[in-house]
C-alpha cells in the first residue's frame, strides 16, 4: 500500500518529536520550520494525530533526580478485586503519584495488584506520604487495602518509547 502524502508528512512529524522537543522559546515553531511547514499546521497535524490514535499522548518526562527527587518509590497494593478500579482510579489522580497501573498477582509469594510511583526527596519523605495516602485510601474505601510495600529504585533505567526510523 503506498503511502499519501499526509502519512508521510505524521512520520516525519513523529520522527522529529519522538526524541523530544527542543528546549527553546518556540519549541513548536522551531520544529515547524524545521518540517517546513507553519507551527498552525504541525499543531493541527498533532491534535489529528491524537484525535486518531496515531499519537496517544504529549508529555513532559523529568529527569527526577536532576531537580532533587532522588528517593523514587513503587508503592505496591494488595487491593480487593472488587474496588481496584476505583481504588486505582482515585490512587492514580492523586498529585503524589505520577504513574499507576493494576498488574496481576503471582501468588503465594507477590500478593499486590496495583502499583503507583512516588518520588521524594528522601525515602523518608517517602515513606510518609505513603502512610498518608494509606490514611486517606482507608478513609474512603474502608477494608480494600490488606498491604502494602514500597520497593525503592536502586538505579536510574533509561526509558523511552517506541522509535521509529527517519526513513523506511
Amino acid at each position: 500500500m503506498a503511502r499519501t502524502a499526509a502519512d508521510e508528512l505524521e512520520r516525519r512529524i513523529i520522527v522529529a518529536t519522538q526524541g523530544g522537543l527542543p528546549l527553546v522559546s518556540d519549541p513548536w515553531g522551531t520544529v515547524a520550520r524545521d518540517l517546513g511547514i507553519t507551527p498552525e499546521e504541525l499543531l493541527a497535524q498533532i491534535r489529528s494525530m491524537l484525535d486518531r490514535g496515531v499519537i496517544r499522548r504529549i508529555g513532559a518526562v523529568p529527569n527526577h533526580y536532576a531537580i532533587g527527587y532522588t528517593a523514587n518509590g513503587m508503592s505496591v497494593w494488595d487491593v480487593a478485586d472488587g474496588t481496584i478500579d476505583a481504588v486505582g482510579e482515585w490512587l492514580g489522580s492523586l498529585a503524589a503519584v505520577t504513574h499507576c497501573y493494576r498488574r496481576p498477582r503471582s501468588l503465594p509469594d507477590w500478593p499486590y495488584n496495583l502499583f503507583a510511583m512516588l518520588h521524594g526527596r528522601s525515602h523518608d519523605a517517602v515513606r510518609a506520604e505513603l502512610e498518608d495516602i494509606a490514611a486517606r485510601l482507608e478513609a474512603r474505601f474502608p477494608g480494600a487495602c490488606r498491604a502494602r510495600d514500597v520497593l525503592f529504585s536502586s538505579a536510574i533505567l533509561k526509558k523511552t518509547g517506541l522509535r521509529i526510523a527517519a526513513s523506511g
